[in-house]
């Protein structure tokens, strides 16, 4: 129901109350019927199918199925890793399961414990679980709201409302109803909503709605109801390890047959065909997913970004949009004067502390603003207070005039406080001569009570249109425009009244204020979009002040579409998803409108990071692939919801943020593609070999030993490989593109394949030879993963530009590999395990050699794929 359109005596007759409040009665059968205040929970799942759950993705089944299958050929050394490995993958998945279920956790403690309530004519204390519809709430500074109320009395109050409407200031409270039935919560300024604070004043109201039935009851709802999205990662490893398992059993089952058919020992072709699975299995990919990650997170924390969920790094690499809220990520949130008028002329508040300080108007106007003002400055220095009052206090400091000191000399006498319906404040100070009283207000409110204005040491009338002209420019600039004036006194009157005390004025001029844009905010937005990423600002303030700030950092040209929650709210989700890609600016939005921004993005194939503060922007940030929780202002609920924190709520450090992500993001897929490329190699070696009327390249044992020391060390060291210099100038990675897209597919095929068969052509000079060819062909595949590992580095830049030394431990892995395959071929212990023999130094430099001559090989390929992109 729109209570904002009633009266409070309507409100009051349709809840069956009155100022008298309810009957203990009435309350106790309201209370069985409607039930407690609070918010409820969906039944949570508990911590053992959370567990479970864990072992169900596709690839962690094949995992297990490869260490079934090492464990039944006898090879725990196999075995093992691959359990740790999942285990550990599903730890990690548990904890982030876990803490996501702490947000609603997090909500319900933002409702207050107790409350105060009328019952039967007397104030009573009450928990607030107990408040029913039709209670009349009394309200003052500091409680939290226990419910939404339709508010009867209002003595200078104000509510902070930031963590559900995203209004940055204190909202202004009143009685009177409201016309317009389509006001969102931000404007709706005759109610209070639960879990919002008061800040200043009194009031009472009554409550309207309770527990789930109110708003933030509403997304508690939207947020039990939003499930987590996958990462572009997840699902990509879900896809490629679904095609790994088919492609391996079949290639594996031609290998057994082939084998099998040709006369080889039925043994030594099961134990070959189950290596083969076991190998062909990137198993190393969990744990250099998860520690390629946990340094990526380490890394982000020194940026000021706190990941709370691992897979949130990779997907800030295939980020298309980043939706942001505006106060305090892409502005300040800190309140400042930018300009001033004077004399009927506006200049910056730098310029207006050299020209005003030597005139006696500039003196009075500057006094006005520290002196009339109740901020105060903290032992740290900091400004505390009002928002509007800090602003106006830092100004007058940045000019030399200090309230402490100017108090000294003037200090406070009266006053007459702030008044929402006056919009004055007045105080009066003394001096050497007599008395000296600053007001200062809304514009209107101030020349209609002024009499005068002081130009140049001179009165003389108020140019009263010329004033309101330069209030209009202002204000359209997304200034808050204040008037401040004077008046001289010989005496302060005995009754401060109003009428008599805030008449007779003597303007002084203006002050605009706004929350201005981070100096770093507009730097960061152009690297987004040099980076192929979409900006997009969603606020609860007013549009003309979003235009302005789009304005600023150039999110928005000066023609460009300013969409509200009100138009939003008319458009279907069909008609909206056709306009999505070209808005760039919300403002007075909803919170289940944040979730149709998000969706409509999503629908549209993109994949979204979304900013939030507030209660009202936790199932957005539920919902996006990514949501981004402030750490300075942010809710607890915002940051239970979400995925990473902003230490530093700049908007700067989430584009940071994206570097590390694709950098990582890269790394995983060079990962893969090393992998998947040389296990390739070695099934076209075997499979290909009795085609050509060779011997098994490879022994059951020297496949496990290959595919367990170069896919450990190798394969870790490529997660510390650092992001490529363009990486920001390159576009997010397509949605829609699958591990072997962009020719990375090509790549493993046909260089798997000339793997295999140089292995083979290599195979034959040897046995032509009377050399000992196994072990050689083992080494040169050994090697030549090492010569992969280098090779994947990049997909474009040579190895030689990018330098050896720049990944020092790849390098130190490549040297560990070596050193351990050299053991495996020269230690006679090992020899007969292995099936290996002592190469000569010649047959070892001929392999060493051939493995580097694979490096050239992928060089020549790069060059080409350059000319080719010039072209």
């Amino acid at each position: 129901m729109a209570w904002h359109l009633k009266t409070s005596d309507e409100a009051m007759a349709k809840l069956g109350t009155s100022p008298e409040g309810l009957s203990v009665e009435v309350a106790r059968e309201r209370l069985a019927e409607i039930g407690p205040n609070e918010l409820e929970e969906q039944v949570r799942r508990t911590p053992f199918a959370m567990v479970l759950s864990q072992f169900t993705d596709f690839m962690i089944l094949i995992l297990l199925g490869a260490a079934v299958l090492a464990a039944t050929i006898g090879h725990l050394s196999d075995a093992l890793p691959i359990i740790a490995i999942v285990i550990l993958n599903a730890l990690i998945g548990f904890v982030q399961e876990f803490r996501a279920e702490r947000a609603m956790a997090a909500l319900r403690e933002m409702a207050g414990n107790s409350a105060t309530v009328v019952r039967e004519g007397s104030p009573v204390a009450i928990p607030a679980r107990d408040i029913v519809p039709g209670d009349l709430v009394l309200l003052e500074a500091g409680n939290v709201v226990p419910a939404d109320l339709r508010l009867v009395e209002t003595a200078h109050l104000k509510a902070v409302e930031a963590a559900l409407t995203g209004e940055s200031l204190p909202v202004e409270k009143m009685t009177v109803p409201l016309a317009d039935p389509e006001l969102s919560l931000g404007d709706r300024r005759n109610m209070a909503y639960k879990g919002t604070i008061i800040s200043y004043g009194r009031g009472a109201g009554v409550a309207v709605a309770t527990g789930m039935d109110s708003e933030l009851g509403r997304i508690a709802t939207m947020l039990q109801n939003e499930e987590e999205t996958k990462t572009p990662l997840q699902k990509r490893l879900t896809v490629f390890g679904q095609r790994l398992a088919v492609a391996i059993l079949i290639v594996c089952a031609i290998i057994f047959a082939l084998g099998y058919f040709r006369g080889e020992p039925l043994l030594l072709m099961l134990l070959t065909a189950i290596s083969l699975a076991v190998a062909a299995i990137p198993e190393a990919l969990p744990a250099v997913v998860t520690i390629t990650l946990a340094l990526g997170a380490r890394k982000l924390v020194r940026q000021n970004a706190l990941i709370r969920r691992l897979p949130a790094v990779e997907t800030l690499g295939s980020v298309t949009y980043i939706c942001s809220d505006k106060t305090g990520t892409l502005t300040l949130n800190r309140m400042t004067v930018e300009k001033v008028a004077m004399n009927g002329v506006t200049m910056p508040l730098a310029d207006a502390c050299g020209t005003m300080g030597g005139e006696e108007a500039g003196r009075h106007f500057m006094m006005a603003l520290a002196l009339c003002n109740d901020a105060r400055l903290d032992n740290e220095g900091n400004l505390l207070g009002d928002p509007t009052e800090t602003a106006l206090s830092a100004a007058a400091l940045i000019c030399g005039y200090d309230r402490s000191e100017l108090e000294a000399y003037h200090p406070r006498v009266a006053e007459l406080p702030f008044d929402s319906e006056r919009k004055l404040m007045t105080t009066f100070h003394r001096r050497s001569e007599g008395f000296v009283s600053y007001t200062k207000g809304a514009v209107e409110a101030i020349l209609d009570r002024s009499s005068a204005m002081l130009v140049d040491g001179e009165e003389s009338a108020p140019d009263v249109e010329k004033i309101l002209r330069l209030s209009e420019e202002m204000a359209e600039e997304g200034l808050r425009i204040l008037a401040v004036a004077m008046r001289n006194w010989e005496q302060v009157p005995d009754r401060l009244k109003s009428d008599r005390v805030e008449s007779d004025l003597i303007f002084l001029g203006l002050v605009g204020m706004m929350d201005p844009p981070r100096d770093e905010a507009a730097e960061a937005v152009t690297d987004c979009r040099g980076a192929g990423i979409t900006p997009v600002m969603i606020t609860g303030d007013h549009p003309l002040t979003a235009r302005i700030i789009a304005r600023r950092l150039s999110l928005v040209g000066d023609e460009s579409e300013v969409i509200t929650g009100r138009e939003l709210a008319e458009l279907s989700l069909e008609e909206f998803e056709q306009r999505v890609e070209d808005i760039r600016v919300y403002a007075r939005v909803a919170p289940e409108q944040k979730l149709k921004i998000i969706k409509a993005l999503q629908d549209r194939g993109h994949f979204v990071a979304m900013t939030g503060d507030g209660v009202n922007d936790a199932p957005a940030l539920k919902r996006a692939d990514i949501g981004i929780a402030m750490g300075i202002t942010g809710t607890d609920v915002a940051k239970e919801a979400s995925a990473m924190i902003l230490l530093d709520d700049n908007f700067a450090t989430i584009v940071k943020a994206v570097r590390e992500g694709r950098r990582i993001y890269a790394n995983i897929l060079k990962f893969i593609i090393y992998s998947i490329t040389s296990n390739a190699g070695t099934l076209v070696a075997i499979t290909l070999a009795p085609f050509f009327g060779l011997p098994l390249p490879l022994l059951p044992i020297q496949i496990l030993w290959l595919n367990l020391l170069c896919d450990s060390l190798p394969g870790l060291a490529l997660a510390g490989e650092p992001a490529e210099r363009d990486v920001m100038r390159r576009p997010p990675v397509d949605p829609r593109e699958g591990i072997f897209s962009a020719g990375r597919g090509y790549f493993v095929l046909g260089y798997g394949f000339l793997i295999g068969a140089v292995a083979l052509a290599f195979q034959a000079f040897a046995l032509r030879r009377g050399l000992p060819w196994q072990t050689m062909v083992f080494t040169f595949l050994v090697l030549n993963r090492m010569a992969v590992a280098l090779s994947v580095r990049s997909d474009r830049q040579s190895l030689f530009r990018i330098g050896l030394l720049s990944n020092l431990p790849l390098c130190g892995a490549i040297i560990v590999t070596f050193l351990l395959q050299l053991m495996v071929v020269y230690t006679p212990l090992l020899n007969p395990i292995f099936s290996t023999a002592p190469l000569s130094g010649e047959a070892l430099l001929i392999t060493v050699g051939l493995a580097v001559g694979m490096i050239l090989v992928s060089e020549l390929h790069k060059v080409l794929k350059r000319i080719q992109r010039r072209r």
